[in-house]
């Protein structure tokens, strides 16, 4: 007799077994926090974590050790406390140390694209390249107190498709990046037959620093990278001066450093990096005033096209468009008050809909920090526990309307893991929950009563890739779950007919 396996079961199958072999190799570079929590956030837990990759150079240790006890002497403590430290300053002259993070590349457009960095002391930035031969400077664009210590200068001008090593300097001084940085503008408008974007969320402190999962994602070539949430800060609740120390830590890392030099990233929240586990709006013993602080940490460390309703609204979603696609980031956290709808609440539960209707682009990726289907924990701190109304409501705009090629993305819970999520009317919307840059273990990774399951891992450090192909008269997208040192985990072509309601 014999035996008849499906290609979606064969690859949960494969990826069960697989995900089990590899756990145990997996946990030699996996952070194990101590159960002394104070100790894994502390200058000690911080410093093991800027080491866990390969040991730094001792003078950078130095420099991040004076820097987080300086951080940490008042929970509102921000680089304007180590701009005006004597000590600090001077153990970076002595070093010849003008900057503290960056370059880090956002905003990529066809001629152009923003250049992120933050500098030691208020100073001017500007950026450097060579165009047809031609060295073309953009700014100085001033760093301050007001902006952290950080400067964004605009690059434009450039032709499309085109990859433009670049320069910083700082008051003058070409800042040193290993990675020898690259801007890639994105082609020009038209069909593409391999246009990618890489994608996950849960690195944490640990996997941002996994410099083979940098190197893969490098060798992929992609357009941009988009970052769901519990990405860098870890659980530090209101004291702003804590996130800064840990998004130092991040721009300290090689791996971070050449990730983001050279390719564009695009970042939202979700509750570990807004204030601690499953938090959201203003968590009770708190107030607005710390929600607006933590907000003002998280837009002046990222280089996002914008942030939410900006000064007066605020949150940290957006939408922009990246090649082929679309890209819708929603913000799970900021506006959530508990309150029956209040998800993503009423104002941006409108603005994505006009967003949604708006889209021109054949693909659509729509991003939540927290997944969008009830499979994994029932939907735990999820649309299915908060507003599954508001997000039925968002399922018909779509169907209803023939908006086509939408791609749902999520993270929230640690592992990967896909699914279809079957409709009424027979159409199945798609989910990618990529939980797996920083490999930590999370709920079962497959479940045999998840009968629309596609894939499942746990324990592994892996990436999401959407491959686009508009050449074609039926566009398609390849999804590709991808492992920090380069197996392909699972894959699967989607086209723009089977994306469409």
């Amino acid at each position: 007799m014999k035996l008849f396996i499906s290609r979606g079961l064969a690859y949960m199958i494969f990826a069960m077994l697989f995900s089990h072999t590899l756990t145990c190799r997996a946990q030699i570079r996996e952070y194990i926090p101590p159960n002394d929590l104070p100790k894994a956030l502390s200058m000690e837990g911080n410093l093991y974590l800027l080491n866990m990759w390969g040991e730094q150079p001792a003078h950078i240790q130095e420099v991040y050790r004076l820097a987080f006890s300086i951080l940490e002497q008042k929970p509102n403590s921000t680089h304007a406390y180590l701009a005006r430290n004597a000590e600090f300053q001077s153990l970076c002259r002595k070093h010849g140390i003008v900057h503290l993070g960056g370059p880090m590349l956002g905003d990529i457009r066809q001629d152009g694209a923003r250049v992120w960095i933050r500098t030691v002391q208020p100073a001017g930035v500007e950026v450097r390249l060579l165009c047809e031969g031609v060295e073309k400077v953009f700014g100085p664009v001033k760093s301050g107190e007001e902006s952290d210590m950080t400067a964004i200068v605009e690059v434009s001008g450039l032709k499309p498709g085109t990859s433009y090593p670049y320069r910083v300097y700082v008051n003058g001084t070409e800042v040193v990046n290993s990675g020898n940085p690259v801007l890639t503008t994105l082609p020009a408008q038209g069909k593409v037959a391999d246009a990618r974007i890489v994608a996950g969320t849960c690195s944490h402190r640990w996997g941002i620093g996994n410099l083979s999962q940098a190197k893969q994602i490098l060798s992929r070539k992609p357009m941009a990278m988009l970052l769901g949430g519990d990405i860098a800060v870890q659980d530090r609740e209101n004291n702003t001066g804590m996130h800064r120390a840990d998004y130092l830590l991040r721009d300290f890392m090689p791996a971070w450093q050449n990730l983001s030099g050279s390719v564009p990233v695009y970042a939202t929240w979700d509750d570990h990096d807004y204030f601690n586990n499953d938090k959201s709006g203003i968590p009770e013993g708190y107030t607005n005033e710390d929600r607006e602080a933590v907000w003002n940490v998280f837009r002046k460390a990222w280089n996002n096209p914008n942030y939410g309703f900006g000064e007066e609204g605020k949150g940290v979603f957006f939408r922009t468009r990246i090649g082929p696609a679309d890209i819708i980031m929603v913000d799970n956290r900021y506006f959530r008050t508990g309150e029956k709808g209040s998800f993503l609440g009423d104002e941006q539960m409108k603005w994505l809909e006009d967003q949604l209707l708006d889209c021109k682009g054949p693909f659509i990726i729509l991003s939540c920090g927290t997944m969008w289907s009830d499979f994994v924990s029932n939907g735990k701190d999820s649309w299915g526990v908060n507003d599954p109304e508001g997000r039925e409501r968002l399922f018909r705009l779509i169907e209803k309307n023939r908006i086509g090629g939408v791609i749902l993305i999520s993270g929230d819970r640690h592992g990967a893991r896909g699914f279809k999520i079957p409709r009424d009317s027979g159409f199945n919307f798609y989910e990618f929950e990529l939980g797996s840059l920083g490999s930590r273990t999370g709920p079962d990774p497959i479940r045999a009563d998840w009968e629309t399951q596609l894939f499942g891992i746990s324990g592994t450090y892996a990436f999401g890739e959407f491959s686009f192909n508009t050449t074609l008269d039926d566009p398609e997208v390849t999804f590709r779950l991808i492992r920090d040192r380069g197996t392909v985990l699972y894959e699967i072509t989607l086209t723009k007919s089977q994306l469409t309601p």
